[in-house]
């Protein structure tokens, strides 16, 4: 069979890195890796072409910024393209970028099925681009691989049949635990000049395009960098904001640290040896659940609650004074050991491998459970970042 793989953006090639391996293992040489262009940053993408290990995109479709309706457009009728040259099998796409619901839709207009990877998430927030990419991606979908059973029952809430859904866990966490010890073996930023810090990402644009919140969060933030320095990779969207509304001049004199934007392994280094993280994304929220990071997620809602509920999140707002209350009240709160999400255990591309290479009508309930059932549990994966962690503590503090 012939498998089309596709990323968008930078979060999609941590989802992909560890499938591409996955059919490698198994000596699958019909896949192709689609690059859509929706992010191309020429040395960011290298960057993490490099970090990652991913063999350069088989395609790139180079289809650049937009709005998102000539987005989607632009991306639909460049992959369509792509799918009547190739024909494949099956069309795989990863997260909720616009470039995940364009590619599912033309694939699915010319017969091709598709598997949605990191199926089932939701925020129940419909103003999120994001959200209303995972519902359409899902409803389309012919195989949907979640990351968590609350992920599962959310598609069974909506109505979507069991031979569907396949509880796989998820791929970024394959990566983390892959590159973990790589990402603590590389120096710190050489700006940074403190040992103890919390880590800040900020790029969403109901926190980054309003004047006065970007304003009143940055207010908050200077005053939290009074009780720990925040080392902060500025996103381009939000590095242009601070500047043009005048913020930027006024962290000169705080702890706040702004530096350039990382790839993935010194990002990854940045934050486990961090003492918190201030954040607005999503995947942080996954990674710092797994490395044991207190985490301040400046969003009035998740599509990923089991980080809440399992892991080390707390959902906070864009409220600067809970910010502030939830920073001193992580800081002075002893360790705990959150328990690790079922299947987070660096074998989830192997599941979606082993599923999609299934003989055509296998894909039942009964044939899912048989091969999902040889993985590890979770428990690994803590046992894998607690080590590294400990390994690498006396150095990195």
């Amino acid at each position: 069979m012939k498998h089309l793989l596709v990323a968008g953006a930078r979060p999609n090639f941590m989802k992909v890195a560890p499938i591409m391996e996955a059919f490698r293992v198994r000596e699958q040489k019909q896949v192709l890796l689609v690059h859509t262009g929706q992010h191309y940053d020429e040395e960011m993408s290298d960057n993490f072409f490099a970090d990652l290990q991913i063999p350069k995109p088989n395609l790139n479709l180079e289809v650049g910024s937009g709005s998102h309706s000539q987005q989607t457009a632009r991306v639909m009728t460049a992959f369509e393209a792509v799918c009547n040259e190739h024909r494949p099998d099956w069309v795989i796409v990863v997260g909720d970028v616009n470039s995940t619901l364009a590619c599912a839709l033309a694939a699915k207009k010319l017969g091709i099925h598709v598997a949605h990877v990191e199926a089932g998430l939701r925020s129940r927030d419909r103003s999120m681009p994001e959200e209303i990419n995972r519902l359409c991606t899902d409803a389309i979908s012919d195989l949907l691989f979640t990351t968590d059973e609350m992920a599962s029952e959310n598609l069974r809430r909506e109505g979507v049949s069991e031979e569907r859904i396949c509880f796989v866990g998820n791929t970024m966490i394959d990566t983390l635990l892959r590159n973990i010890d790589k990402a603590l073996s590389m120096p710190l930023p050489t700006e940074l000049e403190v040992r103890e810090y919390a880590v800040l990402t900020l790029h969403r644009p109901s926190n980054v395009d309003s004047k006065p919140k970007l304003t009143a969060l940055f207010e908050a933030l200077i005053d939290i960098s009074r009780s720990i320095p925040i080392v902060f990779p500025v996103h381009p969207r939000t590095r242009h904001n601070l500047q043009q509304f005048g913020i930027e001049d006024t962290c000169g004199d705080s702890r706040i640290k702004l530096i350039g934007p990382l790839s993935y392994l010194p990002f990854i280094g940045l934050t486990a040896r961090s003492l918190l993280v201030l954040t607005d994304s999503g995947g942080v929220q996954e990674e710092t659940t797994v490395l044991g990071i207190p985490c301040i997620t400046m969003r009035p809602n998740t599509e990923r609650p089991i980080t809440c509920t399992m892991g080390t999140n707390i959902l906070v707002g864009s409220e600067p004074e809970r910010i502030r209350a939830a920073v001193l009240a992580a800081l002075n709160a002893p360790p705990r050991k959150n328990k690790m999400p079922d299947k987070w255990d660096g074998n989830a591309a192997m599941r979606i491998v082993d599923v999609l290479l299934s003989e055509p009508g296998a894909l039942n309930e009964h044939t899912q459970k048989n091969i999902l059932a040889k993985k590890r549990n979770g428990d690994a994966a803590s046992q894998i970042v607690e080590g590294v962690l400990n390994e690498h503590s006396v150095s990195s503090r």
